[in-house]
């Protein structure tokens, strides 16, 4: 099976979605640990340079969460909804405060590989195509390769 590396991010041609998939040397119980617990998420979400500030964080069906990000005095806020957790999947809203209007429904699967190694694939759902490609013209990918990066080194030095 094609091991994935990096993060693949591809947008839908005919629908206003982003999918991503990457492969991590981890079980899925630790990657939805580190998608569930507020303390680990702070720790490897976004950017290199960013600090993650946890103002609300209740991840179970029907909780909410609301995160603050900061580099340099400059603030960025997110909050969202948990719509289902269950230990295959994550069903959730994601709003960036600086456009309320953009709310995406994000959906990440954790596949069992074997031998120690799970499948993350992510697909948001926005409500336009704009809304889609200024999400990835936003520095996106940045983000999640560096925040993924921080979680791969969190799990590869045991803490989560």
């Amino acid at each position: 099976m094609h091991k994935i590396t990096e993060t693949a991010i591809e947008a839908d041609p005919r629908l206003p979605v982003i999918r991503m998939t990457r492969d991590f040397t981890a079980t899925p119980e630790q990657l939805l640990r580190a998608h569930t617990d507020p303390d680990l998420y702070a720790q490897w979400v976004g950017p290199d340079g960013m600090t993650t500030r946890i103002e609300h964080w209740d991840a179970r069906n029907g909780g909410s969460w609301r995160y603050v990000a900061e580099r340099e005095g400059t603030e960025y806020a997110f909050h969202g909804c948990f719509h289902e957790v269950r230990p295959d999947r994550i069903v959730q809203t994601f709003t960036f405060e600086g456009d309320p209007d953009g709310v995406a429904l994000e959906t990440l699967w954790f596949e069992d590989l074997g031998d120690g190694r799970t499948r993350l694939r992510a697909q948001s759902l926005v409500d336009s195509f704009e809304g889609r490609d200024a999400m990835l013209q936003s520095g996106m990918e940045v983000g999640v390769n560096e925040g993924y990066a921080k979680l791969e080194r969190m799990l590869a030095d045991g803490t989560v």
